[in-house]
């Protein structure tokens, strides 16, 4: 009898560390599989071994015969040009100003800060990442002009931060499981349409745009684990729905 119970605390003792620390170590697992992803892009970059794919996908937006022609209507090119300017800093930038603003107004300081350390860390990661590496743009007529290195993209590492940031931001507040699930999918599907944007104006490789899409989803679930955390541990302010009674 002693015994099945030593067991059973035993037991009891596991699944509360797994049930509580479970979270936790799938987000760890995940941010390092990223990394780790951008880091072998980055690397098959550097050596060259990338060329094939990345020539491949961007043909598949150009006219086979006139590769400097986009394929499409103008209508296409110009609702392009919309979602691609979803990743651009400047209107990232006023987003990120109007919910941080809207947070301190709700007294939630600390998850404002989290959401412009996110943020604001992402945009020097890729610009201190775009220095390092000084890969050149395609060599194809584009759809705007372009003053940065090309790789990662930082168009397509910035919405993944950003969206990626608030959807997860959004999930916590959520009332109910399918808005959760519309928060993150939301996210999603922006941080996709305006890395796959880059790569129809021809101002990308794929992998730009892969490593991209890596290194500000490791980054955004990074700050979001933390602020999990800190949410746990009362430094992060908690819903008003899970807040403890006065």
């Amino acid at each position: 009898m002693l015994h099945k119970l030593v067991r059973s605390k035993h037991y009891h003792r596991i699944y509360g560390f797994v049930t509580a620390e479970g979270p936790l170590l799938a987000a760890i697992a995940i941010i390092s599989g990223l990394v780790l992803a951008f880091l072998q892009i980055a690397d098959e970059m550097v050596e060259g071994e990338m060329e094939a794919f990345d020539q491949s996908i961007l043909m598949l937006f150009r006219d086979p015969n006139n590769v400097d022609q986009v394929i499409g209507p103008a209508w296409v090119h110009e609702m392009v040009r919309d979602i691609t300017a979803l990743g651009s800093f400047s209107l990232l930038g006023l987003i990120v100003v109007a919910v941080c603003s809207y947070l301190l107004l709700a007294r939630m300081r600390s998850a404002a800060l989290l959401v412009a350390i996110s943020v604001l860390g992402g945009t020097i990661l890729s610009t201190v990442l775009k220095m390092g590496y000084a890969r050149p743009r395609p060599d194809l007529t584009v759809m705007s002009e372009q003053f940065t290195a090309s790789f990662p993209s930082g168009h397509a590492m910035l919405s993944a931060v950003t969206f990626l940031t608030l959807g997860a931001l959004l999930a916590r507040f959520a009332p109910t499981r399918p808005l959760q699930i519309l928060s993150i999918s939301g996210a999603i599907v922006l941080t996709i349409l305006v890395g796959a944007s880059r790569l129809y104006m021809g101002v990308h490789y794929p992998s730009d745009v892969l490593a991209g899409w890596c290194l500000g989803a490791a980054w955004a679930l990074l700050c979001s684990t933390v602020g999990a955390v800190l949410q746990r541990r009362g430094s992060v302010e908690k819903p008003k729905d899970e807040a403890e009674p006065a």
